[in-house]
């Protein structure tokens, strides 16, 4: 033994999975200043204990690493003033439930709502201000789509918004129109690359939206972030910001809400200057500590499939040339790829059709070839819908897939849903390919997408192992689920790996950040169907118990 004095906390009773391949399981582990800096035999737990240690006894239960959640927009979060959409699953559940909200909220100025279904909307057609109108009168509606992608407005919007035929390419998207009369519809597109931007969002601002004001996009961060550690995510990447945005997490921290760690990723959208570079890389060096750290960047290549706009190999089910679009010519990708990596930064990339990827992949390619081969970590997001010729590339180039497996669930995506549809049949053996890319050597970063699907990583894991809904039901894709240590390991170790931070988090090792979680139920053992409604009865963070059920239990 070699230890200078006593620990500040030491765990026992546990069964702990490490995710370390060289200590695989222990059962009792001690932690100093932070850091673990013992892990073995519950016999020798004694040795690390003085008069000052806490105890913390996990009754048996199973310990993982705090979980890493790769893509999670806790700043986007939901927002519990807007109208509630999530399952309404017809045109008239969305009336009945925006009629009620507007009933208990007769002087509101704005209706918003948020996580509308596409496949609500009759006909596989896309909404308009039509169908919105018999359930919002006179008060403007705006009402965001689950994935946070489109946007739908009501009539009054589109009027109190300025937008009309002679104004359809908005600071907050872009207003599609009617072919016929080439007046606006209610339905605008590319919002998340838009409306989320630092200038989509000051515009929203402006124009008097009040979804878009600091006070509520605080309050869906703090919401979030408790949530966050609620569930057992210690790390949380949060996938999209402005410069703007980081007072938001200063803000946080101030007040006691920062209890997981983050990661920030900053939007880098068309347009973006070299001085806005030198302005993120000041960002970067500013934001560095093990508590808010800031630096990787988004760009988008694609959109969604369900109101196709993800870019894909072939024509969308149904359709005789449409493919969808991506934002850049492949070419001029390739070169905007090929400087960000020679200045040093990691990207993010949204990529959801198998055209989209593609793109991506060829321009990492693009860019290992012209700067030299580095550890670049850049990373393919979503892969929905991946070309099986693309699957080893992933590992050939050392790019990360950061997925989500609750959207491979049949609920989300599955037959009769907007994207099995959409892409069709014969493309349905492409979609999230969790298996074959673990077993093409793919590191795989998983993570919840939240709030476009739910947080909770017993969700997320349930999903990689039966690709069913948390409730049970007929699977979907099957040949694509993972076993559950893979799944776990994609919650941990994965997602700290594809975001540097292997050699501090992701698994329980001697020198790193003791950040842990004791779960009700031994996920590694019992029934796939039983993972979900498995809760953290204890999240400790830095040595520090942050979340403690058991005297509740």
């Amino acid at each position: 033994m070699n230890r200078t004095a006593p620990a500040d906390l030491v765990l026992t009773g546990a069964r702990i999975h490490t995710v370390d391949p060289a200590l695989p399981e222990a059962e009792a582990l001690a932690v100093r200043a932070g850091r673990i800096v013992w892990i073995g035999a519950a016999a020798e737990a004694a040795d690390w204990t003085g008069p000052d240690t806490r105890i913390l006894d996990a009754g048996g239960r199973l310990v993982l690493p705090g979980f890493v959640d790769a893509h999670n927009h806790v700043r986007l979060g939901s927002d519990d003033a807007c109208v509630q959409l999530a399952g309404a699953r017809s045109l008239d559940a969305i009336h009945e439930r925006i009629r009620t909200w507007h009933a208990a909220h007769p002087d509101a100025g704005w209706i918003e709502a948020e996580a509308f279904d596409y496949s609500a909307i009759p006909d596989g057609r896309m909404p308009t201000a039509a169908d919105l109108d018999p359930a919002t009168g006179d008060t403007p509606a705006l009402v965001l789509s689950y994935d946070v992608h489109t946007a739908w407005l009501n009539t009054a919007a589109l009027r109190r918004l300025g937008v009309d035929r002679d104004h359809t390419e908005l600071p907050f998207g872009r207003a599609v129109t009617d072919p016929a009369t080439g007046e606006p519809t209610g339905f605008v597109k590319d919002f998340a690359v838009k409306g989320l931007s630092r200038d989509g969002h000051r515009a929203l601002r402006e124009l008097g939206l009040p979804w878009a004001s600091t006070d509520r996009q605080y309050g869906r961060l703090a919401k979030s972030l408790d949530d966050a550690i609620g569930y057992g995510i210690t790390t949380v990447v949060e996938p999209q910001n402005s410069l703007d945005d980081l007072a938001l997490y200063e803000r946080a921290r101030h007040e006691g809400r920062l209890r997981s760690r983050i990661v920030a990723a900053l939007f880098h959208p068309r347009g973006t200057t070299e001085e806005d570079l030198d302005a993120f890389e000041t960002a970067a060096d500013a934001y560095a500590d093990d508590r808010l750290r800031v630096g990787p960047l988004k760009l988008y290549i694609d959109d969604v499939v369900e109101p196709r706009t993800a870019a894909l190999l072939e024509p969308y089910a149904g359709c005789s040339h449409h493919r969808g679009d991506t934002f850049y010519p492949p070419e001029e990708f390739a070169e905007l790829l090929t400087r960000l990596d020679a200045r040093g930064f990691q990207c993010f990339v949204h990529a959801t059709g198998d055209r989209g990827i593609r793109t991506v992949l060829d321009a990492v390619e693009r860019a290992r070839a012209v700067n030299g081969p580095r550890d670049a970590r850049h990373q393919v997001v979503h892969v929905e819908c991946l070309d099986p010729a693309d699957t080893p590339r992933f590992a050939a180039l050392g790019v990360v897939a950061c997925m989500q497996p609750r959207h491979a669930a049949p609920d989300i995506a599955g037959p009769g849903q907007d994207w099995a549809e959409n892409v069709g049949p014969d493309r349905w053996h492409k979609a999230w390919p969790l298996r074959s890319l673990h077993a093409a050597g793919a590191v795989l970063a998983l993570s919840s997408d939240w709030n476009v699907a739910e947080m909770d990583p017993m969700v997320g894991i349930h999903a990689a192992v039966t690709r069913r809904p948390p409730g049970g039901g007929e699977a979907w894709t099957a040949g694509e689920t993972i076993d559950v240590a893979t799944a776990v390991e994609g919650y941990t170790m994965g997602s700290a790996y594809a975001n540097f931070l292997e050699h501090e988090r992701g698994s329980l090792t001697v020198g790193k950040l003791a950040d842990f979680v004791v779960l009700s139920r031994d996920v590694l053992r019992i029934a796939p169907e039983e993972i979900p409604g498995t809760v953290a009865e204890a999240v400790v963070v830095g040595g520090e118990v942050v979340v403690d059920r058991r005297a509740k239990a």
